[in-house]
């Protein structure tokens, strides 16, 4: 009997289509938002209307700086517009040794070496440091690039409660006596704005034999004396490992980096996969980032105008009883509860003119939906004293006030 080919493909797609249906009764699909124009001013256009981005992740308004526009362009003409290679084959240019030279005294440590991403920086790292037979020691909060490297790497994920300290003191004890253990924190959380006990995270090592990584993504060009990061602005260089971070966000161009003891990263160049495999990264970019780097050391107001205008940010919604969480840098997040309620809260805020994300399930436990604030150096003080006007104002139409 002649066998009837299965029709795998139309059954494929309908699973495809319930489970996003299923998305969408649970609040939970996700969308492309278009951005039409990047405007002056952190301000954006979407769907015909001037909004002020309160969503994006360049802290430091690098991103429009005409001067990385400037240097990207000539890197560019100079080296042309890819790599051509991987960095083991042919694409390590001379403009990535002076870029990594640069990030390196950038960061105070002896050596560091660029990944494609910031997410492949923590995957790359992750599964070239540990294996099976490993113990991983992760906060539950860390981004979801550190989970993902460490499911590859085969490691054991031993997950504590957010910053409680002695949740991971007890794990530590509990942990196989072999084995590399490697405690892994972010130094600014993204979902909440609060910061890594870092001091106290580096005594818990010290004394359980660990090793520590610090992933500074939404700290580097923002904290610290030099702008180096959570680890510099408390003293600890020295005393962390692996450094890993990125120039997406306040440097306002694209890649990951490690930085830290020359052998590590020697280490990183033979064993870390998302390095040997991928194409490096394009010369343009490279020109961004060195500019960056300058900029960034040159410019500390920028960091400590941002820094400022967030402190009084978190305090104005906080004294009409909106809850920040536990922020303590320019992520500001404001709880709505619910998935629906959160983006309600996002919708209305749209339409009194201001773009904030909403940021759900699996991003944040169940029940803790929240609309996320992200402030930059580009907002003007004037633009930021009316956004907190609009949010105090739709939160109380909300409900989310109650007095």
């Amino acid at each position: 009997m002649e066998a009837h080919p299965r029709e795998t493909a139309p059954t494929f797609l309908a699973e495809l289509e319930r489970e996003l249906a299923d998305l969408e009764a649970r609040d939970l699909r996700r969308c492309l938002t278009e951005v039409e124009e990047v405007l002056p001013g952190g301000r954006v256009r979407v769907g015909g209307r001037v909004l002020l981005n309160l969503s994006a992740n360049d802290y430091l308004g690098l991103a429009q700086d005409p001067r990385l526009a400037a240097a990207a362009a000539e890197a560019a003409s100079r080296w042309g517009t890819g790599a051509g290679a991987s960095r083991l084959v042919a694409g390590h240019l001379r403009l990535h040794r002076e870029v990594e030279e640069k990030l390196a005294a950038f960061k105070g440590t002896e050596a560091a070496v660029i990944f494609s991403t910031g997410y492949m920086a923590n995957v790359g790292a992750i599964t070239a440091l540990v294996g099976p037979g490993d113990t991983v020691f992760c906060d539950r909060l860390n981004h979801a690039s550190i989970y993902d490297g460490i499911r590859l790497s085969g490691a054991r994920l031993a997950r504590f409660p957010h910053r409680d300290l002695n949740a991971l003191e007890k794990l530590l004890k509990e942990a196989p006596p072999r084995g590399r253990r490697l405690i892994i924190t972010d130094s600014v959380f993204s979902v909440d704005g609060d910061l890594a006990p870092l001091r106290e995270l580096v005594d818990l090592k010290e004394r359980h034999g660990a090793v520590l990584m610090v992933d500074e993504a939404h700290a580097t060009g923002v904290l610290g004396p030099g702008g180096a990061g959570l680890a510099e602005a408390l003293g600890l260089t020295a005393q962390v490992e692996v450094h890993v971070g990125t120039f997406s966000k306040a440097l306002g161009a694209l890649g990951g980096y490690v930085a830290g003891d020359r052998r590590l990263i020697e280490y990183l160049h033979n064993k870390a996969r998302a390095f040997i495999y991928s194409t490096a990264l394009p010369p343009p970019v490279l020109g961004a980032i060195d500019c960056a780097l300058d900029v960034v050391r040159e410019e500390p107001e920028r960091r400590r105008r941002l820094l400022a205008e967030a402190a009084l940010f978190r305090r104005e919604l906080q004294a009409v009883g909106l809850n920040t969480l536990g922020s303590e840098t320019q992520i500001v997040p404001v709880l709505a509860g619910s998935n629906r309620a959160a983006l309600d809260f996002a919708q209305a805020l749209r339409d009194a003119g201001l773009l904030a994300v909403a940021l759900r399930p699996p991003t944040v436990p169940a029940g803790q939906a929240r609309v996320r604030f992200s402030l930059s150096a580009a907002h003007s003080a004037e633009d930021l004293a009316q956004a907190r006007g609009a949010i105090i104002r739709v939160a109380r139409e909300l409900g989310l006030i109650q007095a």
